[in-house]
């Protein structure tokens, strides 16, 4: 961005050009900097050119007809990074991971068993499918799939190891599980409890608001380099409209390595600028606090905005100059780790904090974090990848915002599996050297790491080596590291240190030593450190002729999901129990190992939608059909079992009769027209659906009879119900006044099943 005397002079010359007469048409990026454009022409009187919105290479003149120029040559700067998208954005952060026989499930009533597959059973007269569930002893149970919403897989933290021991099984009927289940409830109510209290406290709690956006806002955000996706547009209006508002914020920002949170936080630290407001961005390591600080400078270098960053690289003198200068509002932006936490460190008007990565630090900061939450705006980045469910639990709790789309100029990152061979070493460090990148080389042992070092300067004499650990002194290492994010040195050769955290956008091209060592989230989180810029980046697993089984899938995994985005379904089951923890504190762990990840967020979603709702809802009870001919999905109409079961679980969860006609049509679409199983399947649905609304506790079907029962606290209106049956031709006798249980009859027109769901539907309010 040019500063206000260069863009004044530009647009002088403009007018002079203008003085031929010829038509003037502006091309702009996009609207915001059509907006800016506006603004500026209109500053030193009407200027007879015409703003539209469009990509152009360069201008170009018609003579005695138009001239077209793009706003870039008016402001004399470099063309907006703008691309073609090559690749499509990949798999989102929702992942559901298909059921198999063997797997470990847990029953909402019955605990933790073996999923053995799906089998046929005869029940009250009608032939439907159900899920086999093994439990300890032997022991087995069959649950209807239309009641597959009562089980859950089984996962936990120790999962994420490889070599994780298998949970143990629950007995049949026993009672250990009924009380784990309660305790796990108990715990998810308590800390459900406090973070509500929080919440409300700061619902409660006002502060004067940051104020709409001014032109200096639009400038900046109009001057961002690459095109916004729609996720970050969505975040930047979801962290404006907090702003904005009242009550301070406290918004989780949750989006993969490269996703543009920083871009973001930029956006809302300026903001508060303007208002008045000092803002503190808090980074887990002194590396990414030079990094940010990089960052923040270069996008607010043309505002007059304070940024300072405070790490263990300057003298205590130099620290101390920084905390007067807090303390006297001349700093506006302040960037440091939990140095910034001491309490030496006073802010003359905090406005804002922006965390980044807050699960990496410890108990003593979060507890000071806890207490500037109370009163100051809080926005918190984190590139771990948080479940959808929990992502549903948590946000009656606090505020998320999740960015799943790539920017358009990251493209895959080509991953392959090779064995250790200098040949192949030195021509992919030379082609990266070539086109003036950089390398990581990943050896995870310390006691050779020197070696591996000087080997790789005898392979490639000219490229500057050096070694990074963690067993190496702080200041020495992170000298190393600086001077490899600066570009000082040509290659890292490194532990597993880099896995997280470092951001060198130069680096391309990645070697890891023994990658068979290594788990699936490890691979995938180093991975991640390459293919940050526009440049096609490369990753080398190198491993020896023989691996293991094991290794050999997980590598074989790695190589093979690379489009964008990939990563999160590859790797999802290790980083979301991961990102669940982040979130939810080790004190859960022990009960998310007990129940199982997936029941623990059901349990969490419950207990949280029951205290918000201040118990003022009825739970909802679906309708118990049984009908006297099959109902369920032949294997000749849906031969995947895994589709089936998808079928199936989607089905119970939902409890709108349009949301399953909708998946009727889904299925029809799919598969072909409904045979009569699958058809009564969909219509058993909709009865448990629009009973459940009426308080019908139970249907029976018998050929061309029905019995409907109602609830004991049911209502329902006799004379309403025999007209609507009436009108689909069912005789209606009444069995029982209390609760009331009704006989029907066919007496012609529709078929039992379909004018029992048309007579219910037309008494739903």
């Amino acid at each position: 961005m040019r500063n206000p005397e260069t863009i004044s002079r530009d647009l002088r010359v403009l007018r002079r050009l203008q003085r031929d007469g010829l038509h003037t048409v502006i091309l702009c990026d996009n609207a915001g900097q059509a907006e800016r454009l506006e603004e500026l022409l209109g500053e030193d009187g009407p200027l007879a050119a015409s703003l539209a919105i469009g990509v152009l290479g360069g201008g170009f003149i018609v003579p005695n007809v138009v001239r077209v120029l793009t706003d870039h040559e008016i402001f004399r700067r470099d063309r907006r990074l703008r691309r073609t998208r090559r690749y499509s954005t990949g798999a989102s952060l929702e992942s559901l991971g298909a059921l198999k026989p063997g797997d470990y499930v847990v029953h909402l009533e019955h605990g933790i068993g073996i999923y053995r597959g799906i089998e046929k059973i005869f029940v009250r007269e009608s032939t439907i499918e159900s899920a086999v569930i093994e439990y300890e002893g032997g022991d087995r149970l069959n649950v209807p799939l239309y009641r597959i919403d009562q089980i859950e897989r089984y996962r936990s933290a120790n999962d994420v190891s490889e070599d994780a021991p298998a949970p143990r099984l629950h007995k049949l009927g026993g009672n250990k599980w009924k009380a784990q289940r309660e305790k796990t409830r108990m715990a998810i109510l308590e800390m459900t409890q406090e973070l509500l209290q929080l919440y409300a406290r700061r619902k409660v709690t006002t502060r004067p608001s940051h104020g709409a956006d001014g032109a200096w806002q639009r400038q900046l955000e109009s001057s961002f380099l690459f095109e916004d996706t729609p996720d970050q547009r969505k975040a930047t209006e979801d962290v404006k409209r907090d702003l904005e508002g009242e009550r301070p914020m406290d918004r989780l920002l949750v989006g993969d390595v490269g996703y543009g949170k920083t871009e973001i936080a930029i956006r809302a630290a300026f903001k508060a600028v303007q208002g008045g407001r000092q803002v503190a961005v808090l980074v887990p390591t002194t590396i990414l606090a030079e990094q940010h600080a990089r960052s923040f400078g270069d996008r607010l270098a043309d505002f007059p905005v304070v940024v300072e960053v405070m790490s263990r690289f300057q003298t205590a003198k130099e620290q101390a100059v920084i905390v007067e200068k807090l303390k006297k509002k001349q700093v506006d932006i302040i960037i440091g780790t939990h140095r910034l936490l001491s309490p030496d460190v006073e802010f003359a008007e905090l406005g804002l904090i922006v965390v980044d990565e807050e699960h990496r630090f410890g108990v003593k900061h979060k507890e000071r974090l806890k207490q500037l939450k109370l009163s100051t705006d809080v926005l918190t980045l984190t590139a771990t990848p948080i479940p959808r469910t929990l992502h549903q639990s948590l946000a009656g709790l606090r505020d998320l915002t999740l960015m799943q789309t790539a920017p358009r100029d990251r493209s895959p990152v080509l991953t392959f599996v090779e064995p250790f061979d200098d040949a192949l070493i030195e021509e992919a460090i030379s082609r990266e050297l070539d086109r003036g990148g950089q390398v990581f080389f990943v050896h995870n042992r310390i006691e050779t790491i020197e070696a591996i070092a000087d080997h790789l300067r005898r392979v490639v004499p000219r490229a500057r080596v050096a070694v990074g650990h963690g067993q190496m002194k702080e200041r020495e290492l992170e000298k190393i590291m600086r001077q490899f994010v600066e570009g000082e040195v040509d290659i890292l050769v490194s532990t597993l240190i880099v896995e997280s955290g470092l951001d060198v956008p130069n680096a391309n091209t990645m070697f890891v030593n023994r990658a068979d060592h290594l788990g699936l989230a490890q691979l995938y989180q180093l991975r991640g450190r390459v293919g940050r810029s526009h440049r096609r980046a490369y990753c080398y697993l190198l491993v020896p002729d023989r691996v293991d089984e094991d290794a050999e899938r997980r590598l074989a995994v790695l190589e093979h999901h690379t489009e964008l985005g990939a990563g999160y379904r590859v790797a999802l089951k290790d980083l979301e129990l991961r990102g669940a923890g982040n979130l939810l504190g080790p004190e859960q762990s022990g009960f998310v190992h007990s129940v199982g990840f997936d029941l623990y967020l059901r349990l969490l979603d419950e207990t949280v939608r029951q205290l918000s709702d201040d118990g003022g809802q009825k739970s909802w009870i679906p309708a118990d059909v049984t009908l006297d001919f099959p109902s369920y999905l032949p294997d000749d109409y849906i031969a995947s079992q895994e589709a089936k079961l998808d079928v199936y679980r989607r089905l119970t969860a939902l409890r709108d009769p349009a949301a399953i006609e909708s998946l009727k049509g889904e299925v029809r679409d799919r598969f072909g027209a409904l045979p009569a199983p699958a058809d009564a399947l969909f219509g058993s649905a909709l009865l448990r659906v629009i009973g459940a609304s009426l308080g019908v506790e139970g249907v029976l079907v018998r050929a061309s009879e029905a019995r409907v029962t109602f609830r004991a606290d049911a209502v329902p209106r006799l004379k309403g119900l025999s007209a609507a049956f009436h009108g689909v031709q069912f005789q209606v006798d009444v069995r029982r006044a209390q609760p009331l249980a009704l006989k029907l009859t066919r007496l012609g027109g529709a078929e039992m099943l379909e004018g029992l769901i048309r007579a219910l539907k037309a008494l739903v309010p």
